[in-house]
């Protein structure tokens, strides 16, 4: 029995052996423009087992995203008149030495706009960006904060593939720590942080509401506080346990264990609505 990210994963990576993703039954193992956006919720519904016993929060979102990303896609074939699939993102970055940061901005400049429309700049949505009054500085980004947890996850995750296929990362930290409810749930349940008002731990709040964008940034600052504490306990450096390594098997595992002592069904200690784009 495998549950939450885990069997997200292994529901994920079967839909793609088995070719959910794909147009070509020929070439099942691809993620390609009209595979993606051909998919339909009772499809993916049916590769994650969801039943009325086993609910799959935001699975309408979800295949949202991926039509989405199936039109980003198509767009990218026509202009570079090549193969639309998704695997080209390995391609526009090249060989030799890359940072992490290099990928999060290929994949912000690339798939971009595949998140919901929120808050936009110029013309561009700008994905995973939120406002609080506490961020002044000059200019339009003036009020907005961004965390862009999904699209920086996924960097994370390509740095190995990548390396795999002999592109070389470097400066893993040029990544932010990621502003999720694992993270976030951890320095609550810990008591590093309280809310002002104890009527947050109970009532739904949406991801643009300000107790959940301050709780997110505070987050990411105490992610960065955090990580030079378990490097020194442990005795390491921060090239030999950059901060990837300290999220995986450090803070979101531990955000995940008390979760569990502490609630029965493991989730966060605030009531967050969402449509699986964000968290």
């Amino acid at each position: 029995m495998f549950g939450r990210s885990e069997g997200l994963a292994l529901a994920s990576l079967e839909a793609f052996r088995e070719g959910l993703f794909s147009s070509d039954p020929d070439y099942p193992c691809m993620a390609d423009a009209r595979g993606l956006q051909q998919l339909t919720t009772d499809r993916l519904g049916k590769v994650f087992q969801v039943r009325n016993d086993n609910p799959l929060l935001g699975l309408e979102g979800r295949v949202s995203l991926l039509h989405r990303l199936g039109a980003v896609v198509a767009r990218l074939e026509s202009s570079a008149g090549r193969e639309g699939r998704a695997a080209r993102i390995g391609n526009w970055l090249g060989g030799g030495d890359t940072r992490a940061s290099s990928i999060l901005e290929a994949i912000t400049g690339f798939f971009g706009e595949i998140w919901p429309g929120r808050l936009s700049l110029h013309g561009r949505a700008l994905g995973d960006t939120w406002r609080h009054p506490a961020v002044r500085v000059e200019g339009p980004t003036s009020g907005m904060i961004p965390f862009h947890k999904l699209s920086q996850w996924l960097a994370y995750s390509l740095i190995e593939p990548l390396e795999e296929a002999l592109v070389f990362v470097t400066k893993y930290d040029s990544l932010t720590g990621l502003a999720e409810y694992r993270n976030g749930g951890l320095v609550i349940d810990m008591g590093v942080i309280a809310p002002r008002d104890p009527t947050l731990l109970t009532r739904p709040l949406t991801p643009d509401q300000e107790p959940i964008v301050e709780w997110r940034a505070l987050t990411v600052a105490l992610l960065d506080e955090t990580a030079p504490l378990v490097r020194a306990e442990l005795g390491v450096t921060a090239q030999q346990m950059p901060l990837a390594s300290i999220l995986e098997g450090g803070t979101w595992a531990a955000g995940r264990r008390i979760a569990k002592e502490k609630r029965a069904d493991g989730g966060p200690p605030l009531n967050i609505v969402s449509d699986g784009t964000v968290f």
